[in-house]
Formats: C-alpha cells, sequence, structure tokens
C-alpha cells in the first residue's frame, strides 16, 4: 500500500506527537482488541498528565487546530486501514503456501527461492519470500535482480564510494551496487512467542529507511526501499501495536511502500516494472 497524501511531507514534530499519544493512550483496546483511535479527551489527558503545551493542537475555544484536526484523522485512518485493508491482506501459512503452489505452477521459476528455518514437517520453501522472487523475476524481463543479496548496500559516485548501508536488505534491484530498488520481507508464519524478533524487524527498517533518507536529502540519489510482511497471526493477532507502528513508518516516508500479504500479487508486478524502467533509463545517461 502507498502512503496517504494527507498525512506525507509533514513535520517530524507531527510524527512525534502522534507517537507520544500512541504511547500514553496504547495502540490497541485491551478489552475489544480493536486497534484505538484517540479523542479530544484522550489527547487532553496525555498533555494534562505531561504538562506539555497543547495550544498547537486546540485553539482558545478547545477548538481543535488544523494541526490537531491532522492528527485526529490520522489516528482514524490508520484504524481504518488496518481493520480494513490491512486485515484482509494478510495471509496464514496454508493460504501462502497454496498461492505460493499457484504461481509456481504458473510461472515455473528459475530464480532462488529458500527454504525456511524450520525443522521436520515444517520445513519448506519460504513460501513468502518464493511468491516475491517469481513475481520479480516474472516482471523483470532482461534485467538481473539480487535476490538474497550477502553484501551492504553501496552508492557510489565516480567510482567512488559514497554510501555503505549499516545492514544487509533481503532483495535488491538490480544489485547491492547502486540499486534502484531495494526491500526487505518479513514473514513470521511459525512464530510461537510474540517477542523481540518482530520489535526488531520494525526498527531495522526504520534504520535502512533513515539511512536511504539520508542519502535522498543530502546527495539526491533515491533509492526505493520497500517492506513487504505477512503471518496473520503473528501481526494480527499479536502485533497490531507495530503494524500501528509500520503505517507511521510509511507515512514517516521512511518505506515508499508497505505490501501486506496477498497485495504483493497484484502490485509487486508493477513496481517491478517500473524498477526496469529506472535502470533502463539509468544506463542511457
Amino acid at each position: 500500500m502507498k502512503p496517504d497524501s494527507r498525512f506525507t511531507g509533514l513535520p517530524k514534530d507531527f510524527w512525534a506527537t502522534v507517537r507520544l499519544i500512541s504511547q500514553e493512550v496504547g495502540y490497541v483496546h485491551r478489552r475489544t482488541h480493536q486497534i484505538r483511535v484517540p479523542d479530544v479527551g484522550d489527547i487532553r489527558r496525555v498533555f494534562r498528565k505531561l504538562d506539555l503545551e497543547t495550544g498547537y493542537l486546540f485553539d482558545g475555544n478547545g477548538t481543535l487546530t488544523k494541526t490537531g484536526g491532522l492528527v485526529a484523522d490520522y489516528f482514524q485512518y490508520r484504524a481504518d486501514v488496518l481493520q480494513g485493508f490491512v486485515r484482509s491482506s494478510l495471509m496464514d501459512v496454508s493460504e501462502a503456501k497454496a498461492l505460493y503452489r499457484k504461481l509456481h505452477t504458473k510461472l515455473k521459476p528459475r530464480c532462488r527461492i529458500p527454504m525456511n528455518k524450520q525443522k521436520a514437517a515444517k520445513k519448506a520453501p519460504a513460501f513468502f519470500t518464493g511468491i516475491i522472487n517469481m513475481l520479480v523475476e516474472a516482471n523483470a524481463g532482461a534485467c538481473p535482480c539480487n535476490y538474497n543479496p550477502l553484501v551492504l548496500t553501496t552508492v557510489t559516485k565516480q567510482r567512488i564510494p559514497l554510501r555503505t548501508l549499516a545492514r544487509r536488505i533481503d532483495g535488491a534491484f538490480p544489485s547491492p551496487i547502486n540499486p534502484v530498488a531495494v526491500w526487505e520481507i518479513k514473514e513470521y508464519y511459525y512464530t510461537t512467542t510474540f517477542g523481540s524478533r518482530v520489535a526488531d524487524g520494525v526498527y531495522e527498517s526504520l534504520l535502512d529507511g533513515m539511512e536511504i533518507e539520508e542519502l535522498r536529502s543530502s546527495q539526491g540519489i533515491d533509492i526505493k526501499h520497500y517492506l513487504m510482511v505477512d503471518a496473520y497471526s503473528t501481526w494480527w493477532e499479536d502485533g497490531r501495536s507495530y503494524l500501528c507502528r509500520l503505517i507511521d513508518l510509511l507515512h514517516m516516508g521512511y518505506v515508499d511502500e508497505v505490501l501486506f500479504g496477498r497485495e504483493v500479487v497484484d502490485r509487486l508486478p508493477g513496481l517491478v516494472r517500473e524498477w526496469v524502467a529506472l535502470v533502463q533509463r539509468r544506463d542511457k545517461r
């Protein structure tokens, strides 16, 4: 999914407000398990508790300012998109397995498809990663792709290293050297306890996004950055608060798009064709 244009290009203090309120109020209702939408009373209580200025959120009559209204609208949007589109897009392992087999039969891939890290009966292809790799290959034409870079992503200028990112990413197009697009995959079908692994996945994407944002702002070099996640039980049943953080991450501009579950089937082919066009234009310079 792409970010909603109403909430892009906003200053970092807007997101400081969103994060602070989310932390104090909570991301999810403990009783109903619904995504929480902080109301005016919640916001007032948070700022009163922390002894913070509210003038930028409320005018002298207690009415929401433009910024305050935007904060409220964002909370409602975040809840709506998660409880609607995102929830319906996430797959469980049986659904991912069926989609993987369908695409494997149709596309007859030659690209690398890794195995998961499970043992015994659970040992199988990494279904979501396999789906992504097959879709990339099917739409890349003659362009190469590195489906498993085991090196750090490096950007050069005049054959001199300009930036080397801190982490290895899961895929680079066409190469981890001067890519036009990179992506990370978070599939957690067999996670039995929700904990630091999923949280770390979110924060790793944030780190990558901040480095790519710095490269874009200081050097004018744009690398498309994508996050692709799946596993209904892990993300929806256990990790809704982290899904909220992913929506925040997307609108803060640290990823270009987040693709949820089966969304990759409809969205990824078009994205790959865009990457191919970017490579072709670059090669003509």
